[in-house]
């Protein structure tokens, strides 16, 4: 049975909802026990996409609240807490449990609570005599947002920035790549699988990765391991593959205009944790929910937008008939006489029109949610040429090169500010060669636009380095400056991004490491097996081939990049399956902010100047 993070995670909740008893068949508690949930914002941010408020009643919870508002007791009525384990929320834990707001508290941390903030636990609540009230301590394992079956993030922002500022010291950077690997950890926890790791030597992938063998080698020691995976995924074939990745890999897809629908809708609506707010039709904001539960986000997410366009009108015809047929059956339209002689055979006919409606009513309000959402977005299209944008950006991906006019009056053109900054970088990415004339001219019009440079300047200095790292025998290479050393795979990057067919570099290694077999793409990437002793972490047989891959992306991730990984199982005999993670999703605009705040750092434009759309 393939890995399904999102109901793995949902049982959990569940779970811990009933105080951590186990549920039975029907997903509840056999004893129903009223509770209040508090929890942080992070905490929240994990359970809003899987748990709504009619799935909290069921569960017996009958008020839910943020831990640091301020909050009246309740008496007699336990209290469930998730929160992360930080200092400020165990301070208001003590505080809530020294003026008994609540009858017993079942505490539950996001991830392993260290053993010093446990003693602090103890230590205030007995200082207050209110330590009969801790009812039980529970680390759940559950750090990340899972926002579809296959999809979640570690919701950690700006690893992108952090990772790579050339101020960085060696203490924040390993303190990065430690809440890195507890995310990844909480992940692996979750779904109950060690992995087997692969990564590209050197940078944040080959920390993380050999950060989080350690985590697991350690772990699976103890005596209280999560790991009991029985017989289900002891062989190298049955074990997934973990590939890491960092963002610097390939830095095209984060910047890049798309036209698929999923990618349309998160980069320019801004889809947030499966809501999104549109301008209604008659006015006034329209809150929707695109998840699981909506079959046309599922089947169509993958489709370019005019494709979503016809079968949004397909899906409408389908429906009008559909109602037609049953108008028909009914007497309701075509006036036909109630016939008294075929009472059975009519009252037939009523029956299935009545068990109809609530689904012919559900369909049509998908399709009135994805009429909305496609006219909204339609509308920034044309406003804004991203139709152009993005089939320019992929032809100079493909070519390496576009006509100089072509440029120059794209970025004259229409678009916003960030729309055109994120043409312009993707122009210097895709170059095979770099024009200083034609670099020069495109940062006048740049500027022309009002448009701060500093993330432009910053990738340009990248490209410099990188033609000068490529260009160096490896004797030379350890002259190059320390802080170059810091994007070692920007050269990899570019290649990458210049295959003639286009097919984005991430799903064409991943297909490559789950096969398993000799690639000269991938003969150099590091392996690591947690089960096996060191010595023999390089042996053959943990090159796979492998079913089920997990692969995390490092410094941000985006819907761009996981559909690519979506299409590409989808095509492949027999069949494999991929859950696609990042330490955070973000728009093309918000990644674009934080190259600007790179640029900034390395004295590039003005440090008060912030990208605005």
């Amino acid at each position: 049975m393939a890995l399904n993070l999102r109901q793995r995670q949902t049982e959990c909740i569940t779970r811990m909802l009933n105080m951590n008893q186990p549920v039975n068949a029907t997903g509840t508690a056999n004893e129903e026990v009223y509770k209040i949930l508090i929890y942080d914002k992070f905490c929240q941010n994990i359970l809003s996409p899987l748990i709504h408020v009619k799935d909290l009643r069921k569960h017996g919870v009958t008020l839910y609240f943020l831990i640091d508002k301020d909050r009246k007791p309740v008496h007699d009525v336990p209290a469930v807490y998730f929160v992360q384990a930080n200092q400020s929320n165990i301070q208001r834990i003590i505080a809530d449990a020294s003026r008994s707001l609540y009858d017993t508290f079942h505490l539950n941390f996001s991830s392993a609570v260290p053993r010093l903030l446990l003693e602090d636990i103890a230590s205030g609540t007995l200082s207050s005599d209110s330590i009969q009230r801790i009812a039980k301590v529970h680390d759940q394992y559950l750090e990340f947002v899972t926002l579809e079956d296959n999809l979640f993030s570690l919701a950690q922002k700006s690893s992108f920035v952090q990772l790579n500022d050339p101020s960085a010291g060696d203490r924040e950077i390993e303190e990065i790549v430690e809440r890195i690997v507890t995310g990844l950890f909480c992940v692996l926890a979750t779904l109950a699988v060690v992995p087997i790791i692969r990564c590209p030597r050197g940078g944040p992938a080959e920390m993380v990765a050999s950060a989080l063998d350690q985590r697991l080698r350690d772990h699976l020691l103890s005596k209280n391991n999560l790991f009991t995976e029985g017989g289900s995924f002891t062989s190298s074939f049955q074990r997934p593959v973990l590939c890491i990745f960092d963002r610097n890999f390939e830095l095209s897809v984060a910047i890049q205009h798309d036209f698929r629908y999923r990618a349309l809708v998160h980069d320019v609506l801004g889809l947030r944790l499966n809501r999104l707010s549109v301008q209604g039709e008659k006015g006034g904001l329209k809150l929707f929910e695109l998840d699981s539960s909506d079959p046309f986000w599922v089947a169509n997410g993958l489709l370019e937008f005019p494709e979503v366009a016809v079968e949004i009108e397909t899906q409408l015809n389908k429906y009008k008939k559909d109602v037609d047929e049953v108008n028909r059956r009914t007497g309701g339209t075509d006036g036909a006489e109630f016939d008294g002689t075929d009472l059975m055979g009519n009252t037939k006919h009523l029956m299935n029109a009545v068990n109809s409606l609530p689904e012919l009513t559900e369909r049509k309000q998908v399709i009135d949610k994805h009429t909305n959402i496609a006219t909204v977005l339609l509308g920034e299209i044309k406003e804004r040429s991203l139709d152009s944008y993005a089939k320019k950006e992929n032809e100079m991906l493909v070519r390496g090169t576009i006509d100089r006019n072509e440029l120059l009056g794209v970025l004259r053109g229409k678009g916003t500010k960030l729309d055109k900054l994120r043409f312009a970088i993707m122009y210097l990415i895709s170059s095979e060669s770099i024009n200083q004339l034609e670099v020069e001219s495109v940062e006048a019009a740049l500027r022309e636009s009002e448009v701060d440079t500093s993330a432009f300047q910053y990738v340009k200095k990248l490209k410099s380095l990188n033609v000068s790292m490529a260009s160096a025998n490896s004797a030379s290479r350890n002259n190059i400056v320390d802080w170059a050393e810091k994007f070692y795979a920007v050269t990899a990057g570019v290649k990458n991004l210049l295959s003639s067919d286009r097919q984005l570099a991430l799903p064409r290694t991943v297909e490559a490491l789950m096969e398993g077999k000799p690639n000269p793409e991938i003969d150099n990437y590091l392996v690591f097996d947690p089960r096996t002793p060191k010595s023999g972490s390089g042996s053959s047989h943990l090159k796979g081939p492998f079913k089920e891959a997990i692969v995390f992306m490092i410094g941000g991730g985006n819907y761009v990049e996981y559909g690519s990984l979506q299409e590409l199982v989808q095509h492949q005999q027999p069949v494999k399956h991929v859950i696609y993670g990042t330490t955070e999703i973000l728009t093309g605009v918000e990644f674009i902010e934080q190259l600007t705040l790179l640029g900034h750092k390395m004295g590039f434009g003005s440090s008060t100047a912030a990208p605005t759309p």
